[in-house]
């Protein structure tokens, strides 16, 4: 047992970070008690750890935290994240909790008020949560996809400030760090430790509280120690000393003082407004409209203003209809024939065709986000594109749908209305409400060619699927057998297997079936024995669907087990029929398993099925199409298939030959569809010889005809197809292609009648007429003497499926788009239907064309949401693309479960998971921002965790775009005209020459990265490109040209060449990030003015993609020598943020190691000057003296920074300041190296702590140094 001492302080984020630590520990043996640790463990502080070993006791939050959360898996998942974990404790250690304290404690009455104080530490705080801001921007936690102990702490760390100091508009500037902060503090384990936190409003001195644990403190408390009462010390504690009074009616005074400044301020509220008025809020997401009339298909309108923020609702108005009007999407766009020879090449690809009754989720966004950017990028290389859309008939989805509004309409059932009324009504259901998952399509930008948009049930595909059914039967690919499917009874149907869902049980589990009042229980093993004909012995099997026993026909053992050696030859008696089953001896069977003996029910179990077939043993089938009992005796005879489960189970009981009943793990196969059981069922279905079909799809990519990306998909590729088996393809439905099949009856005594599992009787043809000649020619008798019945049965869905990439352009007819268009270029989808549909269409094209359908396939990523879950309703977060684009509240999203078919219980269960992750609802992020985020999301793994608060932040990365745009225009000026080619002049500045090497350089990765499909590659270099290069240096470092641009002549010169440097960024930039942001860059393109006005293309869309034969200006020198310049900019940012030189400008000294370093320095100093907000820079070699008055840092070893202080800041007030923080540093470090210096420090504490704990002393010594030199440079000055 471990025992875990904490504080009772609601506020003490020590003892809080590791009671969320605890929550996170895997072991029930964890006791908390919230007192003093027993002196006998000589603890210093709490928490405190102590471990049931012996003498193992952990003493501060880190060391108590890092065990807790490492036994949870909670300290990253390998050496490089456990680095970045450290370092993000030693974060919250010396950077934030420091800062954090100085401001929260003076309001908690913990240490006296200095304002002056006070507020210099809030400004640190701020400076500190900034960077904090920063690293968060791209990021949902600090450290990989799931929480860890870097964000426990960390969190723990900036919890006082969320709560007391950091009021609204502080938590406007810090989006990243807000958004992160109440995303944990949501999860349900934070939850549990630190109740519900409600942020500042306003920061004012705390009321003092009474002392009370935090939430899970006070529940542990309570079961492992009801002794502890954590108010007794307060309440009944010895009595207050003289000097504790005095303090106690200082504090008292300095409230009552602060009281009546609260009611002086009340009473100014309720005068009269005077000159002063108050401050607009500001808004932290606008919603601006767009509302120009336009007309569907005609250009927006690019003259009025821009407004002033990006709104989405205002960006992608209008831009869609338009591009499709122009017919920007279609392949024939710019060319006079799609048969003319194409140098750039063709790029195909085909849609996975939605459902029909399907609506937009999360998994069909990310698909049209990578396709769509896909489509666009080879489009704009020149390429011939075609996208081609289509929608799927989805047989059973569609025909449940009808099936439930007819009967909720009409109180009909199919059957009521006859086969052909039904599909006329899904027909007319179709036209109503079947291109709904379109208009989505669109909403998401989706660039498909609408004029060839396919639906598998149109006449052309419907005559592919009769033309693929028909050859493929005539060569003995297709055939009839009677076997074992999986079979709903709720639909009357055979499904397939990516219909069934595997619902895994630990144990005994009720589960609702369909047509059941009462839950049926599954999770349970029954034994029960079989008497050997002719003694008294015994044989014991064990079953999970005790109902079957009565199609049993054998008994099977291991032909190895010494225990049943003397049965062969032997027989058992059935108990419920005068049936007696052999013993058979097979080798499928483990005889380690239970007592080594297995029952045998052929016709109902896929192992049974292949037994019985080697022992050529009966096979009876016990259930009929609706899951009654049939071929059984009475009283069992009739009973539905769950009712006899305990019938049967009572009867062996009175028999005596029930043995024991006990929780088993199992998996039940549950009808995604009905949600009914699954049962093998025999029945006689069309059947597809996959073997050679199988081997031809695996060696297209062994020999390397196909690509498969990411490889490590090859192996179940190579698993499927080698070991493939044959296809059902029969649905017991109304809806689909029904199957082109007719069974022969011939009017002659010379031809016996046929049976309906005997292939010989069944012809296929194009239409009856055929088929009647065939069977003609088959039975050698006239055609009238030959009768036909077309199958009843249709086609699975998959097969239409099978043959939509050469289906869609009209085979097996020749035509232009066949040519052309066939074979496709890229097959892009989930890796979940590898097999169900993308080896199929292999099998099937190579089968019917000879040729394969695409060369290679991009398989994405399956979409989880922020903790790795799979999206479940039940568990509330399936979200809608569509409500992250126009934003949903959280009332929203309750209601979309109300109106759900869950149960109340699930529905309540979804609501809390929806609170925990979306606790204000879902901001409108916008088309864009979503498209971007599952984009940057998208590495070649094979699940993507999905935060939505992540997506947020990409919609602000489109208003800093919309708002540098605006400001590089407003440079620009109204009449600035490019020049016709992007190229430089030869006058171009440093900065001029780097940011255009660093545009080369974005332009060679995204294309490199298109290339390599590394999604995450691509808008890393965009985002990084717009935000930290353009916005933050370039855009920054050039506005003194732009301000001295009318001085003189070459000051003129030196503006224009900027400028058009500045344009080129833009406009490249923008065609960048095209393919990912179609509307904001179409938005923002349009407002730019044309290098060839008469010439270019009307949209970004058609416009080329940047490439590295035209923007080849990378230099790295140029790049190297910009690097040392950042450095030393940051080194002054740093000095001047450490001194609070927030709008003071001061003289920087740059002593510099040689003269080519002097030399740098003084050809950037401009830029230096500029980014670093100093007064002037001024390069010093060796032997130049820095004056006195400066406070110094190193920039690198090449540079070190002086920056002139003397006469700016309070100097005594720095010296007690740095006084102070010395002191800290040394009792930092005197603690290090007395856990060092113990004898059992080296043999105990883990190799990688050692190397953190040598690496936090040695920068303790260089910051110590460091304050060292900074109180002397200032001792200098006094």
């Amino acid at each position: 047992m471990a025992t875990l001492y904490v504080s009772p302080h609601p506020d003490d984020f020590r003892s809080l970070l590791a009671l969320v630590a605890a929550e996170f520990y895997p072991f029930s043996n964890l006791n908390t008690i919230t007192e003093d640790p027993p002196a006998s463990l000589n603890a210093r502080s709490r928490p405190t750890l102590v471990l049931s070993e012996a003498d193992s006791v952990l003493n501060g939050a880190t060391a108590v935290s890092w065990y807790l959360a490492s036994q949870g898996k909670r300290t990253g998942l390998n050496t490089k994240q456990q680095s970045q974990v450290w370092q993000w404790l030693s974060f919250a250690d010396n950077e934030l909790t420091p800062v954090s304290c100085a401001v929260v404690f003076p309001l908690m009455g913990m240490m006296g008020v200095d304002k002056k104080l006070q507020q210099s530490s809030r400004a640190e705080l701020m400076r500190v949560l900034k960077v904090l801001d920063k690293v968060l921007e791209p990021k949902t936690y600090l450290v990989g996809q799931i929480i860890t102990l870097a964000d426990m702490a960390v969190a723990a760390a900036v919890l006082l400030p969320f709560k007391y100091v950091l009021e609204p508009t502080d938590r406007t500037v810090l989006t990243n760090v807000t958004r992160w902060f109440t995303t944990c503090i949501n999860q349900p384990r934070f939850l549990k430790v630190f109740g519900k936190i409600t942020l500042c409003e306003k920061m004012v001195p705390i009321t003092p509280k009474t002392k009370a644990a935090a939430p899970a403190a006070k529940a542990k408390a309570a079961k492992t120690s009801p002794a502890v009462e954590p108010d007794s010390a307060t309440t009944n504690g010895p009595p207050k000393t003289e000097a504790q009074l005095k303090k106690e009616a200082k504090k008292k005074e300095k409230m009552d003082k602060f009281q009546q400044k609260k009611d002086m301020e009340a009473k100014k509220k309720t005068q009269p407004a005077t000159e002063k008025k108050a401050k607009p809020e500001k808004k932290e997401l606008g919603v601006i409209t767009y509302n120009v009339a336009t007309a569907p298909g005609e250009k927006k309108d690019i003259v009025s203003p821009l407004p002033d923020s990006y709104s989405p609702q205002y960006v992608e108005a209008a831009w869609y209809p338009w591009w499709e009007k122009q017919g920007f999407f279609k392949p024939e766009h710019g060319r006079k024939s799609i048969s003319d020879k194409n140098p750039r090449g063709v790029f195909m690809m085909c849609i996975p065709p939605p459902n029909v009754t399907g609506s937009l989720h999360l998994g069909h966004a990310l698909t049209n986000a990578i396709q769509d950017s896909l489509t666009r990028w080879h489009r704009m290389r020149g390429e011939t594109t075609l996208w081609n859309p289509g929608c799927d008939h989805a047989g059973i989805a569609t025909q449940v749908v009808v099936e439930k509004k007819l009967m909720r309409e009409r109180g009909m059932s199919r059957h009521d209305l006859g086969r052909d009324n039904f599909i006329q009504e899904i027909w007319k259901w179709k036209n109503e409400k079947g291109d709904r998952i379109y208009h989505q399509l669109k909403k998401l930008g989706s660039s498909l060619d609408w004029d060839r948009a396919c639906f598998t049930m149109d006449p052309k595909l419907s005559h592919a699927v009769q033309e693929a059914f028909v050859r493929m039967h005539e060569d003995g690919t297709i055939y009839r057998s009677k076997r074992l499917v999986n079979w709903s009874c709720s639909l009357n149907s055979a499904i397939s297997d990516i219909e069934v869902d595997k619902k895994e049980l630990t144990g005994r589990t009720l589960l609702p079936v369909p047509g059941y009042k009462e839950k049926v229980e599954f999770g349970v093993l029954v034994s029960f024995a079989y008497k050997v004909d002719g003694s008294d012995e015994e044989v014991i099997v064990a079953t999970t669907r005790i109902e079957t026993m009565l199609g049993d026909t054998a008994v099977a053992v291991h032909p190895a087990d010494p225990r049943y050696q003397h049965l062969k030859g032997k027989v058992v008696q059935h108990p419920f029929s005068d049936r007696k089953m052999p013993v058979v001896f097979d080798d499928f069977v483990d005889m380690n398993f239970g007592t080594g003996a297995v029952k045998i029910t052929p016709a109902h179990d896929h192992n049974d099925y292949e037994v019985g077939v080697r022992h050529n043993l009966a096979f009876i089938n016990i259930l009929d199409e609706n899951g009654l009992l049939i071929n059984v005796p009475p009283p069992f005879l009739g009973m539905k298939r769950f009712e006899a489960r305990k019938a049967v189970l009572q009867a062996l009981k009175d028999r005596g030959q029930f043995k024991e009943i006990k929780d088993n793990p199992m998996v039940v196969p549950v009808c995604s569809r009905s949600k009914d059981i699954v049962e093998p069922l025999l029945k006689p279905q069309w059947y597809v010889n996959c073997t050679e079909m199988g081997k031809q799809a695996a060696d297209a990519v062994r020999e390397g005809q196909l690509k498969i990306i990411p490889d490590h998909h090859l192996k179940t590729w190579f698993n499927w197809l080698d070991n493939i088996r044959d296809w059902c393809i029969s649905r017991q439905l109304w809806w689909g292609h029904r199957i082109p099949a007719y069974f022969v009856t011939v009017s002659d005594a010379s031809v016996k009648p046929g049976e309906d599992m005997d292939g010989h009787y069944w012809v296929s043809g194009r239409s009856e007429e055929e088929a009647r000649e065939k069977a003609a020619k088959r039975f050698n008798v006239s055609t009238d003497k030959i009768h036909l019945r077309q199958d009843e049965d249709v086609l699975d869905t998959w097969f239409s499926s099978g043959i939509f990439p050469f289906s869609i352009f009209g085979w097996p007819n020749e035509n232009q788009d066949l040519n052309v268009f066939y074979p496709g270029t890229l097959l892009e989808t989930g890796h979940d239907i590898l097999f169900f549909w993308v080896a199929r269409m292999v099998m099937m094209g190579l089968k019917l064309t000879g040729k394969l359908p695409f060369k290679e396939v991009y398989l994405h990523a399956v979409v989880r949401d922020a903790h790795g879950r799979k999206m479940s309703k039940s568990l509330g977060n399936v979200i809608d693309p569509l409500d992250v684009i126009t934003g949903i509240s959280l009332e929203g999203l309750h209601a979309q479960l109300t109106e759900s078919n869950l149960d109340p219980v699930e529905v309540e269960k979804a609501k809390q998971g929806q609170k925990s992750d979306y606790p204000n609802g879902i901001p409108e992020c916008g088309t864009d921002a979503l498209r971007f985020a599952l984009c940057a999301y998208t590495s070649q793994g094979r699940d993507i965790n999905m935060d939505v608060n992540r997506i947020l932040g990409y919609r602000h990365f489109c208003n800093k775009l919309w708002n540098a745009v605006k400001f590089a225009m407003k440079t620009l000026g109204d009449n600035f005209v490019p020049t016709e080619k992007a190229q430089l002049c030869g006058e171009e500045s440093v900065s001029d020459r780097w940011i255009l090497s660093r545009l080369s350089a974005a332009v060679a990765l995204c294309d490199a990265s298109f290339k390599a499909y590394d999604f995450p590659a691509i808008t890393t270099a965009i985002y990084n490109f717009w935000l930290y290069e353009l916005c933050d240096v370039y855009l920054e470092s050039v506005k003194p040209v732009f301000s001295k641009a009318e001085e003189d002549s070459s000051s003129q010169r030196r503006a224009l060449v900027c400028r058009q440097t500045l344009y080129t960024c833009l406009e490249v930039g923008l065609r960048l990030l095209s393919p990912m942001m179609p509307f904001v860059s179409e938005e923002l393109y349009q407002r730019l003015p044309r290098r060839q006005p008469q010439s270019d293309p009307a949209s970004i869309c058609v416009t080329s993609y940047p490439e590295t034969t035209e923007f080849c200006w990378y230099s790295e020198e140029v790049d190297r020598d910009m690097d040392f310049v950042m450095t030393v900019v940051k080194t002054i940012r740093s000095l001047r943020a450490d001194y609070n030189l927030t709008k003071t400008r001061a003289d920087c000294y740059l002593e510099c190691i040689d003269s080519a370093t002097a030399s740098l320095v003084q050809k950037y100093s401009l830029q230096i000057q500029t980014l670093s907000y100093s007064q002037a820079v001024i390069p010093l070699t060796a032997n130049q003296p820095v004056p006195e008055g400066c406070a110094v840092a190193i920039a690198s070893d090449r540079c070190t920074v002086n920056l002139m202080l003397k006469g700016l800041i309070d100097v005594e007030k720095e010296v007690a300041k740095l006084t102070t923080k010395k002191g800290d540093l040394e009792k930092q470090m005197e603690k290090l190296k007395e856990k060092m210096a113990k004898s059992d420090y080296k043999e105990k504490v883990p190799v990688k702590v050692q190397e953190q704990d040598a690496e936090k002393l040695r920068q303790s010594q260089t910051e110590l140094e460091k304050v060292k030199e900074a109180m002397e440079n200032f001792r200098k000055m006094m």
